[in-house]
């Protein structure tokens, strides 16, 4: 059979709507010859849209057109704008997609009837407990769920004569801070309490009656509470909660066979709407519906062991893998640790690529020195990209550079299919690292805590960032120190520091040295007459000369303004001589090849002596000095150059 490559758009697997859809896309997988990639993000929990930014980067990475086919569950991504540009390049790419509950009119959709379920909640609350007075827990005001569930929530209110006020309609984002921090304001209000607190989904529910009974209050005795998904019954609760009960694994498992029989021009309908059912229990008051089944009392007891064992792994893990990468130094040593994380979590592959300017030196001239204006950052992958880990079958293997579009090493696609690959985003900010991709790690990974150690990983590698950063900048200003800026040749400072061992060699070792001192002829006319640039263009020519006459290993600098020295061991007043003469020959080129309006020129003066060990460098430099001046009273004079 063939196999195909399916991409899955989807945010925050920690929560259990998007991780149980994901559950069921796994299990199928398999089924009908699909490897999947799955880009992941975590945004919107941080609160912080440079974050955010850096999490929606992953959604870039995948060239849809590589894919056969895509699955989509965009209603969990907060921000339109990385939904519109992802739905523009599933278009542009002409493959089939399937979108989980978002009905988009040019794609296969798996949804559920939002509207008649909402409703059978709040008509069975209204007709079977008589409650009049409601507080109201949604989702995001953009999410067309959300949308739907407060507005048949309304409809019903309105048809039974009712009325809510809009401060007692909360407006979150379906996490369980959004259930907590409603409760918060209904408490602080002082208002009387409502009959019901209906939410838009199981995790606010849950949240909500946790606060509420750590204030005192009794679930349903003084409030009713109802949810909407059945997610919450996975978890340990205080109440059984009055829920809609929707078939989630199933849409993932249906996105894989619509997607099957599109590719296989097999008959498939676009629109799918899945049956659901309400379920009435203890938290809306229909006690007489309270499970009293020991056995899935001990399974849940179970799961919910089992749950807590596997988040003390993964806190381990995190706690391991953070404070080994946060005591790195350098990159090999940051590298090392995250290859123990690898083996600790035992993948079937792990990838590790790295943007190709993600430690850039011009990055650090931009974000590092201080005379830069302004930061320049990278927010999206760069075309080549960098692995640094490569793991399959229990090695690590060379991956090498890969393009961008491959995503991960080519050999790594070939095999069996079945498998899901992680995408997951390294990111500081909205500076973009690059990414790192998990095949069935041994890691929790539907957990917040695996966020946590996302995060820790991504934050370590811009701790090694700064520290290259440093590095470079260190080296930056070392050279700014010992570097004559305009000329790039050693200035005092760095002729003093290059020259001191080997000097002080010449002292004990009574080795001679050559101190030649050259200075630029008639450097003012030139300024004068022709302008500082000209005069800079001659300056800049000398140090040239310099470079290409000096063979020997002999250290020169611009010592200051039209003055450049050379020092050299063990010379003769022969070899002096030579190096003289061909500094004057390439003076001759240049006055040749560029044809200035002014002729180059320039006086030297040398002394070779053996140092003594009360003597510094620069009684050399003086003696040297007074030669070069004495030849340059004895030259005749150009047009050009000034009178001595």
């Amino acid at each position: 059979m063939k196999s195909y490559n399916i991409a899955l758009i989807i945010e925050e697997i920690d929560q259990s709507y998007q991780s149980a859809i994901l559950n069921g896309i796994s299990s199928t997988a398999k089924d009908y010859s699909m490897n999947v990639s799955a880009f992941v993000s975590f945004s919107g929990a941080m609160k912080n849209p440079r974050h955010d930014a850096g999490e929606f980067s992953i959604f870039s990475l995948p060239d849809f057109s590589r894919f056969d086919g895509a699955i989509l569950l965009t209603n969990t991504i907060a921000y339109q704008p990385v939904v519109d540009d992802i739905l523009l390049r599933i278009k542009e790419a002409g493959i089939p997609a399937v979108s989980i509950d978002n009905d988009i009119p040019y794609l296969y959709h798996i949804g559920i009837d939002n509207r008649t379920a909402m409703r059978n909640i709040t008509e069975h609350l209204i007709n079977v407990h008589g409650y009049k007075r409601f507080f109201y827990i949604s989702g995001p005001d953009d999410n067309p769920e959300s949308a739907d569930r407060l507005a048949a929530f309304l409809e019903v209110i309105a048809e039974h004569g009712l009325s809510i006020d809009q401060e007692d309609i909360y407006h979150g984002d379906f996490r369980a801070h959004s259930g907590k921090t409603a409760a918060e304001k209904l408490l602080a209000s002082g208002n009387e309490l409502p009959d019901a607190i209906i939410c838009a989904n199981d995790v606010m529910a849950a949240s909500a009656i946790n606060y509420l009974t750590a204030n005192g209050l009794s679930v349903p005795g003084d409030v009713a509470v109802t949810g909407f998904d059945n997610t919450y019954s996975t978890q340990n609760y205080q109440v059984e909660l009055t829920s809609v009960d929707r078939p989630l694994g199933l849409s993932g498992r249906l996105a894989c066979k619509m997607l099957y029989n599109r590719l296989n021009n097999l008959p498939q309908e676009r629109n799918v709407i899945l049956k659901m059912s309400t379920r009435f229990t203890e938290s809306c008051g229909c006690c007489e519906n309270i499970s009293h089944d020991i056995e899935a009392f001990r399974e849940l007891n179970y799961r919910n062991y089992m749950r807590f064992e596997d988040s003390q792994q993964l806190m381990s893990s995190i706690n391991l893998v953070s404070t080994g990468l946060l005591g790195c130094n350098n990159f090999d040593e940051y590298i090392s640790q995250m290859k123990k994380f690898v083996r600790d979590i035992s993948p079937d592959e792990f990838y590790f690529c790295l943007c190709d300017n993600w430690d850039s030196e011009s990055a650090v001239d931009q974000s590092v020195m201080p005379f830069k204006d302004e930061e320049v950052i990278t927010t999206d992958y760069t075309d080549e990209m960098i692995v640094q880990i490569a793991y399959r079958d229990g090695s690590f293997f060379d991956g090498g550079r890969i393009s961008r579009r491959d995503i991960i090493p080519k050999s790594a696609v070939e095999g069996t299919a079945g498998r899901v690959f992680y995408h997951i985003p390294l990111h500081f900010g909205e500076r973009c690292l690059g990414y790192m991709v998990m095949c069935n790690p041994r890691i929790q990974m539907n957990s917040s805590m695996f966020e946590t150690l996302c995060i820790s990983i991504s934050n370590s590698l811009e701790n090694i960032r700064k520290l290259i950063c440093l590095e470079y900048a260190v080296d930056r200003l070392g050279k700014l120190y010992a570097l004559d800026t305009f000329s790039g040749i050693y200035n005092r400072n760095g002729f003093i520091h290059a020259t001191e061992s080997l000097y002080r060699d010449c002292v004990v070792n009574k080795r001679k040295i050559m101190l030649m001192f050259i200075d630029l002829d008639g450097l003012k006319k030139i300024n004068d007459t022709f302008g500082h640039g000209v005069g800079d263009n001659a300056i800049f020519n000398i140090a040239e000369v310099l470079r290409t006459s000096c063979r020997s290993g002999e250290i020169y600098c611009r010592f200051g303004g039209d003055e450049f020295i050379v020092f050299g061991t063990d010379y003769t007043d022969e070899e002096a001589m030579k190096l003289k003469r061909r500094i004057q020959r390439n003076i001759t080129l240049i006055n040749q090849k560029q044809k200035k309006p002014y002729k180059l020129s320039a006086s030297t003066g040398y002394v070779i002596d053996i140092p003594k060990p009360d003597e510094d460098i620069f009684r050399f430099v003086t003696a040297a000095d007074n030669v070069m001046y004495t030849e340059k009273r004895r030259k005749k004079l150009s047009r050009y150059l000034k009178k001595e």
